[in-house]
């Protein structure tokens, strides 16, 4: 037994070694494999490197090797050196513009030099800014020229059942709509020409998220109640009756995903502006955050008591919200905080922002509001906004008088000469030209009203009406403000308690002159 043991201490090679002999790694077969591996792959990797040689490039042509550099540089643009790239045109283009304007007013003057020319550029991208956020705005509603057609809006795109919402592009050259039967359509402003999204069968819908549809039915719910596009015009959203959002490719019109979450249908959709962050309302109860671009749900919103029906939203993480609970909501997503407009006796059916701090609603009544962020109350009411009159008769805004919560309401109110309880007076739906006093809305009484909103005088006041025969569910102004969209249909859009068999479902377009 001890001579085993010594055999066996003895081949361990202990510390320091046995007296009289050196220990060496090379003499150990363990590391001899080791260092041998090891070499195997310092040539695979010298064997590697030498493909791409000099002498190679040489022999396969300087020039093919040298394309083939830029492509790769071209591919792998850093997301900084895109910003930079983008930013250097829209100097070039904004210095192009202050070199004409600069020599139109003085054509043989000489130039003081880059100076002059960027601060006014330095002026225009101000001013573009001011008017993203919002902060000032376009007076371009005291020069809309009166539609002399006495046609009104043209029918640019047909749908089978009515239309329930209505959106457009930034670049104001497509155009979005979805109606109750489900399908959704993009079309060319100019030509009208009209390109159908395909719902995917329920299989493809399950493996993009889709939970199982419930009760009675085996089928998801093609009925579409909201639509939004992202700022950058790559994706579309809707929401309807199968209590999912879903994520559309507007380059190859393919659904993308579906987010489920909502226990009720989705009634509206907004992207916040200039991200891919989008909010959705339900008949849940609740709102709901979602990120498109990572696929992924962010948070969800709870304050109101009964359906949320619509909700804006601009630059800011913060959302505007309307409910059957009879108020109107504004949240603040970063501080986790909301505050609760409540209106007179009267249901919200549809609201906007004008700009962070100033927004409007439209009620079931037949009334139109104006907010201010300072006050839990409309700070201007115009009554009777879509009334139906008796015929020969018009709306006419008679004077204005102080009402009990010092706001202002005008018109002439008396029953005999107006009908306001009927569901085809209902203001269904309001749209802001964004970064102007330019307002439209609509209702199921015949007409879309133009009006001009004088935040200053806290003053709403009617330009023209425009004729347009179906309930009016959604309207969209042009971002330059040179057209309006809207969504008709023969039945409201959230139901069927109104009807009007002389409509024409689809979406109508005004086009809009500036003096």
């Amino acid at each position: 037994m001890k001579s085993k043991n010594e055999k066996k201490r003895g081949s361990s090679a202990p510390k320091g070694g046995p007296k009289g002999k050196k220990f060496s790694m090379k003499n150990d077969p363990f590391f001899e494999t080791e260092s041998k591996k090891r070499r195997k792959m310092a040539y695979g990797d010298d064997d590697i490197e030498s493909g791409g040689s000099e002498e190679e490039e040489e022999i396969l042509g300087g020039s093919d090797a040298g394309g083939g550099e830029q492509d790769e540089d071209e591919i792998e643009e850093t997301p900084g050196e895109i910003r930079k790239r983008v930013a250097t045109e829209l100097l070039d283009k904004m210095r192009a513009i202050a070199r004409r304007e600069k020599e139109d007013k003085d054509g043989d003057g000489e130039m003081d030099g880059e100076e002059a020319r960027d601060s006014l550029v330095a002026k225009i991208l101000q001013q573009e800014q001011l008017e993203e956020s919002g902060r000032i705005r376009r007076a371009i509603a005291s020069r809309i020229k009166k539609p002399e057609t006495a046609d009104g809006f043209k029918v640019l795109v047909k749908h089978r059942q009515s239309v329930t919402s209505v959106a457009l592009s930034d670049d104001d050259l497509k155009g979005f709509s979805a109606s109750k039967d489900g399908t959704i359509l993009q079309w060319d402003v100019e030509s009208g020409k009209t390109e159908s999204y395909q719902w995917p069968s329920e299989d493809i819908l399950k493996s993009h998220g889709a939970k199982d549809p419930r009760g009675r039915s085996k089928k998801h719910s093609k009925s579409v109640l909201a639509l939004a596009v992202s700022s950058d015009g790559r994706y579309v959203a809707s929401g309807g009756l199968d209590r999912h959002v879903h994520l559309w490719d507007v380059r190859t019109r393919e659904h993308l995903q579906a987010f489920s979450g909502h226990q009720k249908p989705v009634s509206c959709l907004s992207f916040r502006q200039g991200t891919t962050d989008l909010f959705s309302g339900s008949f849940d109860r609740t709102i709901k955050y979602w990120n498109m671009e990572d696929h992924a749900y962010i948070d969800t919103i709870c304050g109101h008591e009964s359906e949320v029906l619509t909700l804006d939203c601009l630059r800011k993480e913060r959302v505007l919200t309307v409910g059957r609970d009879r108020c109107m909501m504004l949240f603040k997503v970063l501080d986790q905080s909301r505050l609760v407009f409540r209106p007179p006796p009267t249901s919200l059916e549809c609201c906007c922002f004008i700009n962070n701090d100033e927004f409007l609603s439209g009620s079931d009544d037949g009334s139109i509001q104006l907010w201010n962020v300072l006050r839990k109350k409309p700070v201007y009411v115009v009554k009777n906004a879509h009334a139906m009159l008796p015929a020969g008769q018009s709306v006419e805004q008679i004077g204005s008088e102080n009402i009990p919560d010092n706001g202002l309401e005008n018109g002439d109110h008396k029953i005999e000469g107006y009908n306001c309880s009927s569901t085809y007076s209902w203001v269904s739906s309001i749209s802001v030209c964004r970064g102007t006093d330019l307002v439209a809305s609509g209702a199921g009484n015949g007409c879309v009203r133009l009006w001009t909103v004088e935040t200053g005088k806290k003053d709403i006041r009617p330009l023209y009406d425009i004729p347009l025969v179906g309930f009016v569910n959604s309207l969209a102004f042009a971002k330059s403000g040179q057209f309006l969209v809207a969504g008709v249909g023969q039945e409201p859009r959230l139901g069927r308690w109104g009807s009007l068999p002389a409509a024409r479902n689809g979406v109508a377009i005004q086009p809009l002159e500036l003096l």
